[in-house]
């Protein structure tokens, strides 16, 4: 339930907001707004500690680290501010409003400092204070009361968090890049925090969680995850983490913790990929939405290393995607920070994952890794047109290592791409939302898929096996009849294949006459330049009288994993691929070429999930008749248009 009064609150910012047209682009308010309003609200909760605070640091010459923790000892909060400004101070001095405010930022704590640095705040002042209208929008701001006697850390988390949101929909074609949709991360949380989980979270009285957002934009699912936690238990410690990569997207989500009384020291801006700023950390909910087909060329180096020297060790053990998408590292790096048992992982991707690299390759290998440890719970495909900078098809991926163990084995799949309401107005290639309705039919499609939903042609539930193959290698027999084409006789007298019999040819008729007499090895050589392929012809053999495979009849087939594959260990798993493989070669290939064989030593087991497959319906093309009709009716229709042309 959100706390009464925060609409005023951010009404109240979004009228100041107005000020800024003509001087800032609309896309740019956000970077204006929420800076102001981080500030304000430091300045109202540090104003009844504020003078101890100056006491305290006048007594050094220098605020060292150990200065620094009695500065905030002082304050009593995680950031304190040494300036003799306040909000209302600095406006005494209209001439100097300008410099008093720089003041009052470059006296902030170190941290608090750095977010707001990291805004490029001091850019969005100067312009403010050439167009005039820094003192005016520095005097609302003043007016806004923002104690936390009157607004609580809960009530200035919805307040950023709303503000955000909007600002970010006004952007339109830059939202999409740091700002995941509301309504999905409330599914990703509500998924993830649904079912067991819930009755876990409620039934214990006092429940400690941890969250972990690796690609953490704006905060929006941490803070998600936290509200709705404590929705289902007041009593629960939640003690959330993050890492972001863009500074000034990090400084607003550095920004809302910081407005909630959260230690901003938990959401830390660098490159999760190459440098993990939690190495030694465990979570219980990890949710994220990276970034689709991240190009991670530029800094492979460090990722190709972690993989190679530590292997399942570190992060990446179970293989490399393709440089031109990171997602997969994402995911194998959030189901790292699983503990032993108990988390669950929630992450929006792209289509690709779901099917990209053939047997053997690393999205491949990932995959097999991920149903090998029955991790997988189920996917959810949402509607396209979802996001803000993309239209694409997304999934939303549920893994935990604690299943239940009735669904042990087992993955679910819910088709959810019908369930989006198209929007009254677009917000950049956003064009439809899932209604809150749509989200809580969503969560019980999920949960009942294997019970109460079961028959439900929206969901799918199949065991792991299903998703699996394995890519076998059918080979033939090379069948050849010599002839000495034009190409083997065009450079005469035939010393390309005087070394076959070791003597020289001059004629192509005494070429032809020593064929008969060549050994089955000077065959083989002969038979790639002197023959052609013939169905009639004997079976070329080489050692033990084996025949020899034609490269050109090779074929590769995919045969389904055996039922229980996964379970088997070792040799039991060998030789369930081998008997399935040969049982495919003796239904499926030998009625029509029954020379074949499999070269088993090729084959590779593979992985995908090809989820639009799995919900296809048939649809019987139009009868002949029908469509002639309308052919006709058509045709009648032109030529009357003609006529009316005078034509």
């Amino acid at each position: 339930m959100t706390p009464p009064g925060f609409e005023d609150k951010v009404a109240f910012v979004w009228r100041v907001a107005d000020k800024l047209r003509g001087t800032f682009k609309q896309h740019e308010y956000g970077s204006v707004m929420l800076p102001l309003l981080v500030l304000r609200r430091m300045d109202a909760v540090l104003a009844p500690t504020r003078q101890q605070v100056r006491d305290t640091a006048a007594k050094y010459d220098v605020i060292n680290e150990g200065v620094d923790a009695l500065l905030k000892r002082a304050s009593g909060h995680t950031f304190y501010n040494t300036s003799r400004h306040t909000f209302s101070t600095m406006l005494g001095d209209d001439k100097n409003v300008a410099a008093n405010l720089r003041d009052f930022v470059n006296n902030l704590s170190p941290t608090a400092r750095t977010i707001i640095e990291a805004y490029e705040f001091e850019n969005r002042l100067e312009r403010m204070d050439r167009a005039g209208i820094l003192y005016a929008v520095l005097a609302d701001f003043a007016d806004l009361d923002l104690r936390p006697s009157v607004v609580s850390n809960e009530a200035m988390g919805y307040v950023f968090e709303e503000l955000l949101r909007k600002f970010s929909e006004m952007s339109n074609e830059t939202a999409g890049e740091h700002y995941t949709p509301r309504e999905v991360i409330q599914l990703i949380v509500d998924l993830l925090v649904a079912g067991r989980a819930a009755r876990e979270l409620t039934e214990n009285p006092a429940p400690v969680r941890t969250v972990y957002d690796p690609a953490a934009g704006t905060g929006g699912m941490l803070m998600t995850a936290m509200t709705r936690i404590k929705d289902l238990n007041p009593r629960a410690n939640v003690a959330v983490y993050g890492q972001e990569l863009n500074p000034e997207t990090w400084a607003i989500a550095q920004s809302d913790l910081m407005m909630q009384g959260i230690d901003p020291k938990r959401m830390h801006n660098d490159n999760t990929l190459t440098r993990d700023a939690f190495p030694t950390e465990k979570f219980d909910l990890i949710l994220a939405n990276p970034p689709y087909g991240v190009d991670w060329k530029g800094y492979a180096a460090p990722i190709k290393d972690e993989h190679t020297a530590l292997g399942h060790g570190g992060r990446f053990g179970a293989g490399l995607p393709r440089v031109s998408d990171g997602s997969f590292l994402f995911l194998q790096h959030m189901l790292s920070h699983m503990k032993l048992t108990g988390s669950r992982v929630g992450i929006v991707l792209s289509g690709s994952p779901l099917f990209s690299g053939q047997a053997g390759s690393g999205e491949s290998e990932i995959r097999r890794w991920i149903l090998e440890n029955d991790w997988l719970e189920g996917i959810v495909a949402l509607p396209d047109q979802m996001f803000y900078n993309t239209g694409i098809s997304t999934y939303v991926w549920i893994l935990t290592n604690d299943k239940a163990p009735g669904d042990a084995g087992l993955v679910r799949l819910v088709d959810a791409r019908a369930m989006g309401t198209k929007m009254r107005k677009s917000l950049g290639d956003k064009r439809k939302e899932l209604t809150e309705p749509a989200i809580e039919e969503i969560v019980n499609l999920f949960l009942g898929a294997s019970g109460e939903f079961a028959d439900d042609a929206r969901v799918k539930v199949l065991p792991r096996e299903a998703f699996g193959f394995q890519r076998i290698t059918v080979e033939r027999p090379m069948r050849r009849r010599w002839e000495v084409t034009p190409e083997a006789v065009a450079a005469e007298p035939f010393d390309a294949y005087s070394h076959l019999v070791g003597q020289r040819f001059d004629t192509e008729k005494a070429l032809l006459a020593e064929v008969s007499a060549l050994t089955p090895a000077q065959r083989r050589k002969f038979a790639k330049t002197c023959s052609v392929a013939d169905p009639d012809a004997p079976v070329i053999t080489g050692r033990g009288g084996k025949p020899e495979p034609d490269p050109d009849l090779r074929d590769a087939e995919n045969v389904p994993l055996p039922a229980g594959w996964f379970d088997l260990d070792g040799d039991a798993r060998t030789k369930a691929l081998t008997e399935a493989a040969e049982a495919h070669l003796e239904t499926e290939i030998r009625p029509y070429v029954p020379d074949a064989w499999i070269d088993h030593t090729k084959t590779k087991v593979g992985v995908e999930i090809p989820f639009t497959r799995q919900f296809y319906v048939y649809q019987p093309p139009r009868p002949v008749e029908e469509i002639a009709t309308e052919i006709k009716d058509l045709e009648t229709q032109i030529q009357t248009w003609m006529k009316d042309l005078g034509l």
